[in-house]
């Protein structure tokens, strides 16, 4: 289920006092967006006392985190252009407790964002189901919005996917087909029409470290994996963001960057709750994680900041 318009657009409930889609797709100079991922309400102390397969009965945690980051962007000065989250919303899969109100809380705890930073959201093999189905996929596009679709911001086109139809489509293969069909188009699209950068967005990595490394709960099969590099180098793909891992992760492969960010939520490594500010300039796209506490406290690394000038 897809759409095709500007992201400012994508904000659900929201209008942004901005410009047109073909405006949009002029550069106009530096901007910075914030990527994030995996709030996923419920797997915080899930994880802790061993039961994922659950839905999670507590996620205070995660909501106090979510509202954290929300904050901390908010008085971002000059404001980020969009607040991207890369999947997994909430912890229960569909159909399972705790879903609706997780869903609920979680709208509640981003409902405080500032309607001048539009929210894109991005679907997780948590809100879909690991297997989606046409009701699963349904049910996320009334709640967040379209399971993928396309935008255009200061001269960038930006590709938000549904990689769960990568992992598994079975419950879905005509939705699945549709998906790619349209990906087909973005792509062709991207080669013929001018932009300064062609990013993507998706909740399953490509790889973690590298191209070539084994199959793995993380990251896509390898032969799905190569195939989509190839597409997207040859459409000009600058960088793939994406979270899943819970851990910070990543590498570049011949010119394509494969951004892996840790969580607001759950963390499954070493890594602080956090997010991800990216500078795109008009020849480069410069990222880095900084955690809750430090956005809280001291804003954006300076340095990313002087890029914006």
């Amino acid at each position: 289920m897809a759409g095709d318009e500007s992201v400012f657009l994508r904000a659900k409930d929201r209008k942004y006092k901005g410009l047109t889609e073909d405006e949009q797709k002029e550069w106009s100079g530096p901007f910075y967006f914030i990527q994030a991922a995996d709030p996923q309400l419920g797997l915080m102390k899930a994880w802790r006392i061993g039961d994922c397969d659950s839905g999670g009965d507590e996620w205070t945690e995660e909501v106090q985190l979510t509202k954290q980051a929300v904050q901390a962007i908010n008085k971002l000065q000059p404001r980020p252009r969009f607040l991207v989250l890369c999947g997994d919303l909430v912890h229960a899969m569909p159909g399972c407790p705790f879903r609706e109100e997780q869903v609920k809380d979680l709208k509640e705890a981003l409902r405080g964002s500032d309607p001048d930073i539009p929210l894109v959201f991005v679907s997780g093999n948590h809100d879909l189901g690991n297997t989606p189905t046409p009701e699963s996929v349904e049910q996320f596009c009334r709640d967040w919005g379209d399971d993928y679709f396309s935008f255009w911001v200061g001269g960038v086109l930006c590709l938000v996917l549904n990689s769960q139809f990568f992992f598994d489509s079975s419950g879905c293969p005509e939705l699945m087909e549709a998906h790619e069909v349209w990906l087909e188009s973005q792509l062709q699209r991207a080669i013929q029409t001018p932009s300064c950068h062609v990013l993507v967005f998706q909740h399953i990595p490509l790889f973690l470290h590298k191209p070539d490394e084994e199959d793995d709960y993380f990251n896509l099969q390898k032969g799905i994996r190569e195939r989509l590099i190839q597409r997207f180098k040859q459409a000009g793909v600058k960088a793939v963001f994406s979270g899943h891992y819970h851990r910070n992760a990543g590498g570049c492969y011949d010119g394509l960057d494969m951004v892996v960010s840790s969580a607001v939520g759950c963390q499954l490594g070493d890594d602080a709750h956090g997010v991800r500010v990216v500078v795109v300039t008009k020849d480069d796209i410069i990222h880095r994680y900084h955690s809750l506490d430090q956005l809280t406290q001291r804003g954006m690394d300076e340095d990313l900041k002087k890029l914006l000038v």
